[in-house]
């Protein structure tokens, strides 16, 4: 099998179709590039390597050496690396760009941490008023929220409010490593190519599916672990959200009522949940960006932008639309949240917080028969704001979310005018 080269190629001796045909030790005498454009054309552009860059769909990798869409560089002086020169003007750059990477590691730490770990205890009082049926105050409002945490702190201290926070991490890998596992052993993506057909929609969408199956139990051992009284709570360990979810597949662990619904019963509204929250926020994420990213744009042709405004454009945007397409998704699927928690907390033998007073505690003793019977009762005893308990404390994240972002960002830019 013969390799497959030009006919003018000799090693480098290539010359596009010439070549010289003396012996090695002269067969190739030294030669010198008069122009940067001679040597491009001798040294040929490497591939496309999928990952390798963060490329925008349908840009290819500039040819090496090439600098900018200017005229290209002439003279021997030419750097084959940017910013590697002696001098302050490369010292300079380096700084700002190890600068820039760490905070833009900064800011999106911050991020995860404000949704993770800031905002727990916002999670806690939300899921114990949608579960509590018993509940004459809907806290609607952040202002009556506020009350109930602070009597929830003064009786039963700091830790009541952050309460099942390491299930939830727990949840959030179980998720994402089972939809690593699926991926790499079933042919359905785990992202969506910009040319997407439905076929591939359809595949995608499935393997969500079958994630949100598979951490379903750990979900409902976490949601346990959250709304659970730190008055009757024993000390469980770190790992006792898997141990509960492997003893509700197999049926076995703690002991629960005969009201306790199949697993079966679970997963379409499990499913359909967290489709639509996919769905919903991967929506509304692209349309924020898209619009964010045109105003960018403009803003950019119309004046000269200063050097902190560009960098702050390379992240924000991102930011300001995970926010949004969070908060749009939470609101819009509120109310069925609502009825998946009841679904799952019910014949668990939960005793939760009193959430109208802040002390003294109350059982679920509910016998909701399925998905449209649990939505059918609320609606008839506790009218549609029911579906909205706890909604208060939603107000309460985003705006603590919004916050920690802003705060971030005059942080970002106070650093950036500083170094620049």
């Amino acid at each position: 099998m013969h390799p497959r080269r030009p006919e003018g190629f000799d090693g480098l001796g290539y010359r596009g179709g010439a070549r010289d045909d003396q012996g090695f030790g002269g067969a190739f005498p030294a030669r010198s590039f008069s122009s940067a454009s001679e040597l491009g054309h001798w040294v040929t552009t490497p591939p496309d390597i999928p990952g390798s860059r963060n490329l925008h769909w349908g840009e290819k990798s500039p040819p090496y050496g090439v600098h900018s869409a200017s005229t290209p560089r002439e003279g021997p002086a030419e750097e084959p690396f940017p910013g590697s020169g002696s001098g302050t003007g490369g010292a300079q750059a380096q700084s700002s760009e190890q600068l820039n990477r760490f905070a833009g590691f900064g800011i999106g730490l911050a991020s995860l941490f404000t949704e993770n770990v800031l905002a727990h205890p916002c999670i806690v009082l939300r899921r114990q008023c949608q579960v509590n049926y018993h509940a004459r105050h809907y806290h609607l409002t952040p202002f009556t929220v506020i009350n109930i945490m602070y009597s929830l702190n003064k009786t039963q201290g700091p830790r009541s409010l952050w309460k099942g926070m390491g299930s939830t991490f727990i949840v959030q890998g179980v998720t994402l490593g089972a939809e690593g596992i699926i991926s790499e052993f079933t042919p359905l993506p785990r992202e969506v190519s910009h040319k997407w057909n439905p076929k591939q929609i359809g595949e995608h969408l499935l393997l969500k599916s079958l994630t949100y199956i598979i951490a379903m139990p750990f979900y409902s051992a976490s949601l346990i672990e959250t709304v659970q009284s730190e008055i009757i709570r024993d000390n469980t360990g770190i790992l006792e959200c898997i141990k509960e979810g492997i003893g509700r597949v197999i049926g076995l662990g703690v002991p629960h009522s005969k009201r306790l619904l199949p697993l079966l019963s679970l997963v379409f509204p499990t499913v359909l949940h967290g489709l639509l929250h996919y769905v919903i926020s991967s929506i509304i994420q692209k349309f924020v960006l898209l619009i964010l990213k045109r105003k960018t744009y403009n803003s950019h042709v119309a004046e000269n932008t200063s050097p902190v405004q560009s960098m702050l454009d390379a992240y924000f945007p991102e930011l300001i639309a995970n926010f949004a397409a969070s908060l749009c998704s939470d609101a819009i699927l509120y109310p069925l949240e609502t009825v998946l928690h009841r679904l799952h907390i019910q014949g668990t033998r939960t005793i939760i917080d009193n959430t109208d007073l802040g002390y003294e505690v109350l059982p679920i003793n509910t016998q909701y028969e399925g998905m449209k019977d649990c939505i059918n009762t609320i609606r008839q005893e506790e009218g549609v704001l029911g579906f909205y308990k706890g909604f208060g404390a939603v107000l309460i994240q985003y705006t603590l979310h919004a916050a920690v972002l802003q705060i971030t960002k005059i942080i970002y830019s106070t650093l950036l005018q500083n170094s620049v």
